[in-house]
């Protein structure tokens, strides 16, 4: 037997009993360990007296039988020890290796004795022993002490037959420490940052700057794609007023040789980390780069003197969610936004409210129904996250409630579920600060929280020893499914982690909560709903009203622990319905100065246009720019808009991957993160643990639909569009609601799904409840003043227009046809302005009751239709698809392929660790591309290529394009 077999039967066997304990498998981790993100670890066993898990997807381990034995070691304290017995036995839960490809284990060993089956490894010492299974590779390495001491090209059968199998423990005497499981087939520097980590020999640090082995590598001085035939770039001139940074065009006009008709040129510009060069009036030069040439447009900026702000009034509305309902398509047959709401709407119907119940039950120590159970993966008894699968469910049952009209024991039920979910948390709510019976001492003030009963500190223990219940001294008003303690830590600077003194994002967790209540009170008017928001958001007012600035700066630029959601979009919400401005004045509490203003004297940041986002978490960062533009809205403080629109476009033209994702960084290596450097995504993207957190592209249109109600141009809904066809539809699995958290977009990827069943969510199975139940919500859009009607999105529906007696229906079979037919019934002189789309280009064209009309449509606009309406009008657009790429900014022959607004992946037959090749004609590179439009399906020498949302199997959504 090789050695590689033997090591993998070694660590399986040891240390991994397989059973089955759930269905739902718990998503990557977010700390970097050793220089390697957690995004690409399982789970991680130190064995220093217990059999827990200490990353976050809480896989602990348990002994069926006889008990393991721990000793104490001199150099790693507690371990595990082994003496040959084979009664003792450890199993872990199936999901440790559940949907896993490439695997990569690694542990700390001490023999103490000779064991045959791995005679190159000594005895009584501790060696560190690793394998790593790179499947796209075909190989798998084992190193011992970080040097490869076996190598095969082939994968181990012991890999395939031992998952999901019972084992036999091997008669192994050894101590065993540190044992981790990943997902990600680790390089050799990466086995020797875990190794030299304990040796101290130049041990990798935490400090995020350590980028992944590279992807394939590409001569950065040849020029690809269509810059190999450029002969010159245009320069530009910008202006902009002191203090705040230009904001420059991504591309820019070009020349090609012999007339040749190519694409507007990207441009990478230097990006300032702050506003030095902007502080006068004046003038001065940014020297651009085009990838792979030597061209070097540059930017003539112009420096005015600031003059009084001008930032846009709120000029639309939308419409509720029960005006607009989802239909089938041109041809009677559902359309994939109705297939993919009717998965999540059916399953969510069939929901048990007690389940998103239990945690809060648990931690006020109240009785739990007959037959109640509770969630699993982040929201487990241990987990310092659990609750917030609550908090989307709220939001979602409520959208849920709002949009199934079309059947009324849907509807009924998602009201009872409101009903149930409002009375319970608002009991709950109720006994926090108020005397518990027999008791006479109370704590109401929430600023004056004490220690839990017997502690002399706060802690984050959820363990039935460990919790403290004493809610009548959590101060009035407090909610959540953990005691308060998590919030007062983060007061005092507790980092993120699973230790008893260290946190996870208590505020992220409570946004939900006040969110999904906020939410079924505007669907529903319930008043118990409201006070319990209006109670959490005093509670919340209490405490950070007293803290000082300098404490909430560093709260909020806490790693995942200050994260803290939409809290100012909610709060701002809250002041907008109670007109309190206690509530306007808590949710500027949440401003994240350093982010937003650079400083307390708002002297750079967003608000001037400056980028100091990259390298941070993605969704930690964009829902507070959700916030922003909410901000905007109840106070007008022009900072707050400039924040928001600031960031939406260096978001969407510095981070963005083809499918709308904005995170998925190799440096620094945390695939949550934006990258370290704007407009760099080959060089700094591309994380193997995934890119574009599902998530992230939620709040990302979140985003776009709230600025586009005060600035209506046709470039944010563009994005909308093209996040929502090509992350949210794309990130649903073909026969059930489980959705993805990550989307890996490296070559012959697979989409990953979980939580088909709704009973363990992550971040990002908690958005999909919510992006699911309101999926028509941003396809119409109307004026404040109700004269006009904007239409967005091309998406088989009807609309109710109250307020002008108008329904208009909406008939297509787009994407698989270029046109869609609006009817109109009821009359009137109104406005109608539809989008023209930016991928439109040859052309976008309108009849009207069958009559062609001669309008000017200009790609990435509205064209406005305005006329006195009568009933049964019939609006026709047409839009011819075509082919384009959509290049990597800093590596253009790496590129997605589209169809009109549709992201097109190759259909993989097997892993692959290059980039796909396909050439393709440069005249025309329809012309290298075979297949049906109507089916969206095509094919480039053979291999098919089909839209991303309908790709379930291996895939690639990037190419390695050459031009003919």
């Amino acid at each position: 037997m090789t050695t590689h077999h033997i090591l993998f039967r070694i660590f399986l066997l040891t240390a991994c009993l397989i059973q089955a304990t759930q269905n739902t498998q718990a998503q990557n981790g977010d700390q970097i360990l050793d220089g390697i993100g957690e995004t690409g670890m399982i789970a991680r066993y130190l064995f220093n007296g217990d059999l827990k898990d200490w990353s976050r997807n809480n896989l602990h381990g348990k002994s069926p039988g006889k008990e393991p034995k721990f000793a104490v070691d001199n150099r790693f304290g507690k371990v595990l020890s082994l003496n040959g017995d084979s009664s003792v036995s450890i199993t872990l839960p199936a999901e440790v290796l559940t949907d896993v490809e490439s695997v990569s284990i690694s542990a700390w060993i001490y023999l103490r004795s000779n064991f045959k089956l791995l005679p190159a490894v000594p005895p009584n010492k501790w060696i560190h022993l690793s394998m790593v299974v790179d499947v796209p590779s075909k190989s798998v390495v084992t190193y011992v002490d970080a040097k490869p001491i076996g190598q095969a090209q082939h994968i181990p059968s012991a890999f395939k037959k031992l998952i999901g199998q019972q084992a036999v423990l091997p008669n192994l005497n050894a101590m065993i420490h540190d044992f981790r499981i990943y997902r990600i087939p680790l390089s050799k520097s990466q086995v020797a940052g875990i190794y030299n980590k304990v040796m101290g020999n130049n041990p990798i640090t935490t400090s995020q700057t350590k980028t992944e082995d590279d992807l394939p590598v590409f001569p950065k001085a040849e020029a690809q794609l269509y810059n190999i035939y450029l002969t010159q770039v245009a320069d530009v001139k910008v202006e902009t007023e002191t203090g705040t940074l230009p904001r420059l065009p991504s591309y820019v006009d070009a020349t090609y040789k012999n007339n040749f008709k190519g694409p507007r040129v990207r441009v990478i510009w230097p990006a300032a980390i702050d506003n030095s060069a902007v502080l006068k009036p004046g003038t001065y030069t940014l020297t651009g780069r085009v990838a792979g040439t030597e061209f070097q447009p540059k930017a003539f900026i112009t420096v005015n003197k600031a003059g009084k702000p001008v930032t846009p009034a709120l000029k639309l509305e939308t419409f509720p969610l029960d005006q607009v309902s989802l239909n089938p398509d041109a041809h009677g047959h559902e359309s994939k936004f109705m297939e993919n709401r009717d998965k999540f709407i059916n399953t969510l119907a069939g929901t048990d409210p007690n389940s998103f119940l239990y945690m809060f039950r648990h931690a006020f120590d109240q009785p739990q129904p007959t037959g109640a159970k509770p969630l699993g993966v982040w929201d487990t008894q241990d987990t310092k996250l659990r609750g917030h699968a609550t908090g989307h469910y709220l939001t979602a049952i409520a959208q849920a409630y709002a949009s199934t009209g079309y059947n009324k024991a849907l509807q009924a039920n998602f009201s009872s579920k409101m009903e149930y979910m409002v009375n319970t948390l608002y009991d709950l709510a109720k006994l926090s600060g108020q005397a518990k019976a027999g008791k006479a001492a109370q704590v109401s003030d929430p600023g004056l929280v004490p220690y839990g009963p017997g502690k002399s500190a706060y802690d984050s223990d959820l363990s039935d020893a460990g919790i403290r219940s004493d809610y009548w001294n959590w101060g009035t008003g407090f909610i959540s499914a953990y005691p308060p303690d998590q919030f007062i830590m983060l007061e005092n600077g507790a980092k993120y982690g699973g230790q008893k003194n260290q946190i996870w994002a208590p505020y992220y967790t409570l946004h939900k909560i006040l969110a999904g209540l906020v939410d079924i009170y505007e669907v529903s008017g319930n008043k118990k709903a409201l006070e319990i928001a209006t109670g959490m958001a005093n509670w919340v007012h209490a405490r950070l009203s007293k803290l000082p600035a300098k404490t909430r700066i560093m709260m909020w630029n806490t790693y995942i622990a200050g994260e803290f959601g939409g809290m100012n979009e909610t709060l701002a919400h809250l002041y907008r319905i109670t007109k309190d401005p206690k509530f306007l004045q808590t949710a500027q509490l949440f401003d994240n100065i350093k982010v937003f203003f650079g400083n307390t004297a708002h002297s750079h940041g967003l608000a001037k246009n400056v980028d100091n986002f990259r390298g941070l978490h993605a969704n930690q960062h964009i829902p507070q720019m959700v916030g922003s533009i909410e901000m905007y809205h109840v106070s007008l403080n022009p900072e707050y808009y400039k924040i928001a629109d600031n960031f939406w476009y260096k978001a969407v033209n510095d981070y963005m991957y083809s499918i709308g994702g904005v995170a998925g960084a190799r440096n620094p290596p945390n695939a949550e993160c934006f990258l370290t450097q704007p407009s760099t995504l080959y060089e700094n993207g591309f994380s193997e643990g995934g890119q574009n957190e599902t998530c992230a592209t939620y709040n990302m249109l979140k985003l776009t639909s709230d600025l586009f109600l005060f600035d209506p141009r046709a470039e944010l809904m563009d994005y909308y569009e093209r996040g929502l066809y090509n992350h949210i539809l794309a990130s649903v699995a073909e026969h059930s609601p489980a959705n993805t958290y990550h989307v890996p977009l490296r070559p012959g990827s697979m989409k990953q799904f979980s939580n088909a069943d709704m009973k363990g969510f992550t971040c990002c199975n908690g958005t999909a409840i919510e992006s699911s139940t309101k999926l028509q919500n941003s396809i119409y859009f109307k004026s404040k003043d109700n004269k006009a009607l904007y239409v967005n999105l091309y998406i088989p529906s009807t609309l109710t227009w109250k307020e002008r007696g108008i329904t208009l229906e909406q008939r297509t079979n787009f994407p698989k046809e270029d046109h869609t037919q609006l009817t109109i019934r009821g009359a009137g002189k109104f406005a109608i302005n539809v989008r023209v789309p930016g991928w439109a280009t040859k052309g976008f064209f309108v009849k009207i009751n069958g009559q062609g009309q001669k309008l000017e449509a200009k790609p990435g606009s509205y064209l406005q239709i305005n006329r006195s309406w009568k009933d049964g009008d019939v609006v026709e657009l047409k839009m011819p698809f075509q082919f384009h790429l959509d290049p990597v900014m800093d590596q253009q022959n790496i590129a997605s392929l589209f169809y009109g607004p549709i992201l097109l992946a190759a259909q993989e037959p097997e892993a692959r660790k290059e980039w796909r090749q396909v050439i393709l004609d440069a005249e025309d590179i329809s012309k290298s591309i075979k297949g049906d439009p109507q089916t969206l399906e095509f094919s480039i020498d053979n291999i098919v290529f089909k839209p991303f949302y309908d790709s379930y199997g291996r895939h690639s959504v990037y190419l390695d394009v050459r031009l003919k």
